[in-house]
């Protein structure tokens, strides 16, 4: 839940009309209601709910406020000279930082994850530090141990950098193939075919006609989620592609009836 009183000021440095301005800053606030039942009467209760995190004006409102918060940080870490960008998806930020060490990085992290979480807590979030990933890439072709991020100043944390990392709803290794990725959704595609199915009638299924339709409709787009990052000039797809290949041929067999793909 956020501040009311900060995301007025907020709302109101942000150069909104001063009637919409009045208007939030009670919004939801102040709220009483009582139950009454024939002669029974309870005494009024408090509902102020203000601007809950299932609100409609949630999102749009959480943007607006934490606007001011990555301004402050991103003032800090030039001030202080530390090389660090921040990205933010709703409620997941991302720290970036690109150095040619682990080590060099790792110190970065740390010291931006001290900077923004003092920020969140000053302006009345909740962090949950045991939520918090760190992931290294590398054009490495030998294999080396990753190092460990100490985030002990934070909740006493170590973070051990994974072998894939997600990211709303992306897939990334290491040296970003994005093999694993297209493999996920390739073998999630074959699941919502196993699905697909249970539909027809109740002597035969679906005709190659319709099986074709929902492949392209409904299939396809779930295999190319995320083909924008990886499938471009230059970029190194023979993985991707093998994985893909190799689903579409299953599909198509399943598609004209010559492959029985079995619900166990």
């Amino acid at each position: 839940m956020l501040n009311h009183q900060l995301l007025s000021f907020i709302i109101a440095k942000a150069g909104f009309d001063n009637k919409v301005t009045q208007f939030f800053s009670n919004y939801l606030t102040n709220r009483f209601t009582q139950y009454i039942w024939n002669q029974f009467t309870l005494p009024l209760f408090n509902t102020d709910v203000r601007v809950g995190q299932g609100s409609s004006l949630s999102p749009i409102f959480s943007a607006l406020y934490v606007t001011p918060l990555f301004y402050i940080f991103e003032k800090r870490t030039m001030t202080l000279f530390i090389p660090v960008s921040l990205l933010s998806f709703v409620d997941d930020s991302l720290s970036v930082s690109q150095e040619k060490s682990y080590e060099k990085s790792n110190s970065i992290l740390q010291s931006s994850y001290s900077i923004i979480s003092s920020l969140f807590e000053n302006f009345g979030f909740i962090i949950e530090h045991d939520k918090s990933e760190v992931f290294h890439f590398s054009r490495a072709t030998k294999k080396s141990k990753l190092p460990p991020l100490d985030l002990s100043p934070a909740d006493s944390l170590i973070l051990n950098p994974k072998d894939v990392w997600q990211y709303l709803g992306f897939f990334f290794d290491k040296k970003l193939s994005f093999r694993y990725h297209t493999y996920y959704y390739a073998n999630k595609v074959i699941s919502t075919i196993k699905s697909i199915k249970m539909l027809g009638n109740s002597t035969r299924g679906l005709s190659p006609v319709y099986k074709h339709l929902l492949y392209r409709t409904y299939v396809l787009p779930i295999t190319l989620y995320g083909l924008q990052l990886w499938y471009f000039k230059g970029a190194s797809t023979f993985y991707p592609l093998k994985e893909l290949k190799k689903m579409q041929q299953r599909a198509a067999l399943w598609i004209t009836g010559a492959f029985c793909i079995s619900p166990t």
